[in-house]
């Protein structure tokens, strides 16, 4: 079951400490991570009890040599040609784990658009308009942020597209 808290907790991870600098509402939402589950986004959805269309993933992909994140509904797929078009490019492909990794200062499942090392081009599929807060990473496994789509949108900077298609 997941564990909610409006506060922010000490020792916070870069995205939380980022919604606290910025002054934004959130809400943090943790649950334990079972590292056996086969999809990160679908456990966090499964442990919040919330739709898998709120909860979004943050995949980073490199277009035309250049990283790019893209924060897509978990119970979706990212659409590479979407995304290269999004953000001008010509050719999109899934970033390498460990460059990835290395890059936003994150772990894979745990990737969070916000906070990161190196702030990356974002960007947020545009269903996530359809809702008045969306789920994202916090930055580690068992950890999520609802936050509202506007707000996250400003905080990276993100483009809003099209992005993700239905599984």
């Amino acid at each position: 079951m997941a564990k909610k808290s409006k506060k922010q907790q000490p020792g916070g991870t870069p995205a939380t400490v980022a919604l606290t600098a910025a002054g934004v509402e959130f809400t943090v939402h943790s649950y334990d991570h079972d590292p056996s589950h086969p999809s990160y986004g679908e456990e966090a959805a499964e442990a919040m009890g919330v739709s898998p269309d709120r909860v979004f993933k943050t995949l980073v992909a490199d277009v035309d040599g250049a990283l790019t994140v893209a924060v897509v509904p978990v119970a979706g797929q990212l659409d590479l040609k979407a995304l290269a078009a999004a953000v001008g490019g010509k050719r999109a492909t899934m970033a390498d784990p460990t460059l990835a990794e290395r890059t936003t200062g994150y772990v894979r499942g745990g990737i969070s658009p916000l906070g990161q090392r190196k702030r990356l081009p974002t960007v947020l599929d545009a269903s996530a308009s359809a809702h008045s807060t969306i789920c994202v990473s916090a930055g580690r496994r068992g950890l999520e942020v609802e936050l509202s789509p506007e707000d996250l949108q400003k905080l990276t900077e993100a483009v809003v597209a099209p992005v993700g298609r239905p599984a």
